[in-house]
């Protein structure tokens, strides 16, 4: 990613640098694809990873995601290094429970596709399935406030996304 300079980044550029952060924080998007499937497996029974894994790569795309996936890794990572300052490092280093701005930078990005991700969103974030679980061990030694609630949402998103084209395709 560019610094420093006047120039804007491209649109390829800064989704190049979300999947990175995303990947040196331990995630694979396989793994949030197997939270979307986890979510809509019921429903389609015939789904496959791939075409999850499709749906996350689209929501990804989407501007309002990248922004809100590198300001909560960033914010994640500052705090690891313990270069917040004040209450503020303490509330992240902690994952307060009062402290719900990682939440909000969820609901940005399931905004993008309605109610349904906000709906699969509140199951995934209580059962913490998969990669969740991973991400909320606080014996790691990394902080993932932010990083859980974004994974959830990501996969969230993917799951409303791929519901809404499957209804669109069955009404053709």
């Amino acid at each position: 990613m560019r610094k420093n300079t006047a120039q804007p980044c491209s649109e390829k550029e800064i989704y190049d640098f979300t999947l990175n952060l995303i990947k040196e924080r331990g995630v694979e998007l396989e793994e949030i694809a197997e939270l979307t499937m986890y979510l809509q497996k019921d429903y389609y029974p015939d789904i496959t990873l791939e075409e999850c894994l499709s749906h996350i790569q689209q929501v990804l795309h989407k501007r309002e995601v990248q922004n809100a996936v590198m300001t909560g890794i960033q914010l994640d990572v500052l705090a690891e290094k313990n270069l917040l300052e004040g209450p503020l490092q303490k509330l992240i280093l902690h994952d307060e429970s009062l402290y719900g701005v990682d939440e909000i930078l969820s609901v940005a990005i399931l905004n993008v596709y309605g109610s349904i991700g906000l709906t699969n969103y509140g199951f995934i974030d209580r059962v913490k399935p998969g990669v969740l679980a991973r991400l909320n061990n606080k014996q790691s030694g990394k902080i993932h406030t932010f990083l859980d609630d974004l994974v959830g949402a990501i996969a969230a998103s993917a799951a409303a996304r791929l519901a809404h084209n499957r209804k669109c395709a069955q009404e053709k």
